[in-house]
């Protein structure tokens, strides 16, 4: 293992961004989200998640997939916009999580050319949680808040440095790159890493079971449960604004638009919304999910049921963001909780 001392931090951030787009949780106005560096930016790697996940980067919440325009009656196409390379840094492990979960959707045949471009153009750097809060249950799912196997270096904030290990060839190809920068850790800093690791994962753990969040059982308990009464009493608190998926880490609806003005136009990806009326709203006027009860089974069963019939994995990775988002506190760890207790038999 490296490590790097916090006083070189902002030399690391030149090195990096000089050889690509470097995105950093950055604050502005209180408010932590990753964008690209710049120098002068106020970095902030202790803010436990960001309110958008970094899903945004592999995933942008718009991006075009072409441009055209008519000259003398010929019709041009532009070809893909060319993003080149960058480096994610500062992930947590439960948003490293939801990319791995992104990859079986869109790296799936067919593959999804713009995010399998994208997903290899980056590194992805994650920093280990010190202190989850009270809404974070990532152990829930099997995961943990001191450790990210999907990011290509791990980074454990120690106090005064960070330690630094890398996990894949281009984590090494890039702790090569800014050598001159990093130390040998002792042996008994390592040491003091696993240790502070083990503690985090077990204390989280212990207050995840504690609240119930337990999601053992579930996607077998809601196969049985789609005209269950138990989306009656879930619907009547949903607004329907759709902040649930706007935040979620692993959310992956998306809808294609054309544009077009004069002789110009293109074609266009952004985020969607099960939650909106209109997500199934078809040609033809029908709508197979025409309440917000339809909506609110549809997302509960596809993270808790759907999904992980399709790929083995819960589309959950416990980063909490629901938890303290959601207006009505109608999250994904209360419909756990809830389901299990009919499970249990404590309806």
């Amino acid at each position: 293992m490296k490590k790097i001392v916090k006083d070189k931090l902002p030399s690391l951030w030149e090195q990096l961004s000089s050889q690509a787009t470097l995105f950093l949780p950055v604050e502005q106005d209180g408010v932590v989200n990753f964008a690209p560096w710049e120098e002068g930016d106020s970095v902030n790697l202790e803010a436990l998640n960001t309110v958008v996940p970094p899903k945004n980067v592999v995933f942008p919440q718009t991006e075009t997939y072409m441009r055209f325009k008519v000259e003398n009656d010929k019709l041009h196409i532009e070809p893909f916009e060319q993003n080149g390379p960058y480096v994610l840094f500062g992930a947590r492990p439960c948003d490293v999580a939801g990319i791995t979960l992104l990859d079986k959707v869109f790296l799936q045949e067919p593959e999804d050319g713009l995010y399998s471009r994208r997903r290899r153009e980056g590194t992805v750097i994650s920093v280990a949680c010190n202190e989850p809060d009270a809404a974070c249950f990532c152990t829930s799912f099997e995961l943990e808040p001191g450790m990210a196997p999907g990011a290509d270096i791990m980074v454990w904030d120690m106090g005064d440095y960070l330690l630094w290990k890398a996990q894949s060839e281009k984590g090494e190809k890039l702790t090569g790159s800014v050598e001159n920068l990093l130390q040998e850790a002792a042996e008994e800093e390592q040491k003091a890493a696993m240790e502070l690791k083990e503690r985090v994962t077990a204390k989280e753990a212990a207050a995840a079971q504690e609240m119930g969040w337990d999601p053992s059982g579930v996607k077998e308990t809601l196969k049985d449960m789609f005209d269950s009464d138990i989306w009656e009493q879930f619907f009547r608190r949903c607004l329907g604004c759709g902040i649930c998926t706007y935040i979620c880490p692993t959310c992956h609806c998306f809808d294609i638009q054309d544009y077009s003005k004069d002789q110009e136009g293109g074609r266009f990806r952004c985020w969607d919304s099960c939650m909106f009326a209109d997500f199934t709203l078809m040609g033809s006027g029908e709508n197979p999910r025409p309440t917000r009860k339809e909506r609110v089974r549809q997302r509960f069963m596809h993270k808790l049921c759907y999904y992980p019939s399709n790929f083995g994995l819960y589309a959950c990775v416990g980063c909490g963001r629901c938890v303290r988002k959601c207006p009505v506190n109608l999250d994904i760890a209360q419909v756990i909780k809830e389901v299990g207790g009919v499970k249990s038999g404590s309806e």
